[in-house]
């Protein structure tokens, strides 16, 4: 047998056709010259959104918070102020799927939030979610030393208020997203909350900032704020206001104070209040500043304006004696007083708050439109303006629909409302010599003139009498402030329950002290006194001594009075002795 070679077996020899050599060689250089093309496009033409894919991963844009202003009292103590805190943020297109259970048990303990919720807004079908603001910061350090990829931290402020529940009414609060809410902080939104600004960062998986790469807008902070609210004066006032209302196991309570030489506001305390640092268990019965949003009857506190109305006019003077009687008919139901009263000056009607005297004063020397024309100068029926979100106008109905008895029943305060501080307000005239103050809750410490409502002989004359309410046989000895001579007028006022009055009483004491050159008007308002008396010389004066007593030192006011008096009570309640002890006391002069 011959041999044959294995290289030249014939079985082995393979004869292909041209054309697919060809082929396979175009096809593999088709196959090339893709993936040049491919490369070019990456690198070339489309790199912008291969760039923009990638910097979606590592990049983010962060707000920079601008800080809100500070809110100020008139003396520059800080009353509101803003404080570092952290926000949690979720980057939902980089938090893992698989996200270990253990860790989200713990960010949602921290968070305080439960489990299910914390895993539905990690699926939520937005680049990025809050999953809560204005967190501590210890408690934002142990998120971050969790290390979970996609929950990062962004720098803000939180509202910190350091006057607590005595200022709450009057600074108000912010939501989690420093915006104001109530109270100063809503009213002036605008200029305190400044803008904020952005920049641009580079993240790691963990969502921690690992570069800076550019500034987008610098942040704007806010305007700082000042008030004139006293805090010293606020916080005697609430104080004041609170013991008042616990002792007569009262629904609520208010004091406002006036500074009649500036118009500013000093104080403005309401009672119950709220904690404005922490707002869980806030309700609408504490949010309330009752000073500026609730009406009432005013009731006696409106007798001085009546009276005024009547002296300006020129039909009657302080010593016009009249006869009072047991009852006043006007209409189907009598008018009466608490004691009956022969005869009585008009001095002794604010003295002793006879409802008949002020009656027959109005029935027998004024008209319906004179009445309605003076109230409404001194700003009743009108909402005041001070910037202050909630203030109401009150009501007082146009003359022409007056009957007889409206007329007779407005005179001493009924079938009229109006709030508290629209009663201070109104009494700046017995204070300034006629004048209406205007009234301001801003810092503005210059002398402010005010709009002429009666004559300096008027007020004059009304404010000895409205002191002679403070004295022997006046039914506000309570009101009496040591060192100082004081006036004003008392008030105790039936609450509409229904369609009727019920059992129910508002106590009031609206004055101004020292008498002999006035600096302050206080008026004072004790809802629903149920312990003891409900009379407003019981409840509401002895707040407007302690208010007044430590304002006028506050202010460093003088005293004007060469007689130290004390209010001593013997075992009968209705007896009041008076002990005075001379003392060497400079009087204030101006």
């Amino acid at each position: 047998m011959r041999t044959v070679g294995f290289s030249t077996t014939p079985n082995l020899v393979l004869r292909l056709p041209m054309w697919r050599s060809r082929l396979m060689l175009f096809m593999l250089f088709f196959v090339f010259m893709l993936l040049l093309i491919r490369a070019f496009w990456i690198q070339g033409p489309g790199n912008a959104f291969y760039e923009a894919k990638g910097v979606r991963g590592t990049q983010r844009e962060l707000e920079l918070p601008a800080s809100r202003g500070k809110i100020l009292d008139r003396n520059g103590q800080v009353i509101a102020t803003s404080l570092e805190a952290k926000s949690v943020i979720a980057y939902n297109d980089t938090v893992p799927d698989d996200l270990a259970v253990d860790k989200v048990q713990k960010l949602a303990k921290l968070l305080q939030l439960s489990e299910s919720e914390l895993r539905k807004k990690l699926k939520e079908d937005r680049k990025q979610i809050f999953l809560k603001r204005q967190v501590d910061p210890a408690v934002a350090q142990q998120i971050k030393q969790l290390e979970i990829p996609g929950i990062g931290l962004n720098n803000e402020y939180r509202r910190f208020y350091p006057e607590g529940e005595a200022m709450a009414h009057v600074v108000g609060f912010t939501s989690v997203e420093d915006r104001g809410q109530e109270g100063m902080e809503l009213s002036r939104e605008k200029e305190l909350a400044g803008h904020p600004g952005a920049r641009r960062v580079v993240v790691d998986r963990l969502g921690r900032v690992v570069e800076e790469v550019a500034i987008l807008q610098l942040p704007q902070n806010g305007k700082d704020l000042q008030l004139s609210i006293d805090s010293k004066i606020q916080f005697l006032a609430y104080n004041a206001v609170k013991n008042a209302v616990e002792q007569h196991r009262a629904s609520a309570g208010g004091a406002v104070v006036l500074d009649t030489q500036t118009g500013e506001i000093l104080a403005l305390a309401n009672y119950p209040s709220y904690n404005p640092n922490d707002r869980k268990k806030l309700t609408g019965e504490q949010l309330r500043n009752r000073i500026l949003t609730d009406t009432f009857e005013p009731g006696s506190t409106i007798k001085p304006l009546t009276v005024a109305i009547a002296l300006e006019k020129g039909a009657i003077t302080p010593n016009t004696n009249m006869a009072i009687g047991a009852k006043y008919l006007v209409g189907p139901k009598p008018i009466t007083d608490t004691h009956p009263y022969s005869n009585l000056t008009i001095s002794q009607i604010i003295q002793k708050s006879s409802n008949i005297g002020t009656a027959k004063i109005a029935m027998n020397n004024l008209s319906a439109e004179e009445m309605w024309n003076f109230y409404t100068s001194v700003g009743l029926g009108q909402a005041p303006k001070i910037g202050f979100p909630g203030a109401v106008a009150g009501t007082v109905h146009p003359y022409k629909k007056w009957m007889p008895t409206d007329q007779a029943r407005i005179s001493f305060g009924y079938g009229i409302s109006g709030s508290l501080f629209q009663v201070a307000r109104a009494y700046t005239i017995f204070a300034r010599d006629g004048e209406l103050v205007p009234l301001t809750i801003e810092r503005s410490p210059q002398f402010k003139p005010g709009t002429h409502i009666i004559s300096a002989k008027t007020a004059i004359e009304m404010r000895n009498m409205m002191e002679s309410v403070t004295e022997p046989g006046g039914t506000a000895i309570k009101a009496q402030a040591e060192g100082y001579r004081v006036g004003g007028k008392t008030g105790t006022a039936h609450k509409l329950v229904g369609k009727g009055y019920g059992n129910k009483y508002r106590a009031y004491f609206a004055g101004l002290a020292p008498i002999s050159a006035p600096r302050i008007v206080v008026a004072v308002m004790i809802d629903e006194p149920t312990a003891g008396s409900h009379y407003g010389g019981d409840v509401a004066a002895p707040v407007f001594s302690t208010i007044v007593s430590e304002t006028l030192r506050t202010l460093n006011v003088l005293p004007d009075s060469n007689m130290k008096q004390m209010t001593l009570q013997d075992k009968n309640p209705t007896e009041i002795q008076i002990a005075t002890v001379k003392t060497n006391v400079a009087v204030l002069k101006r």
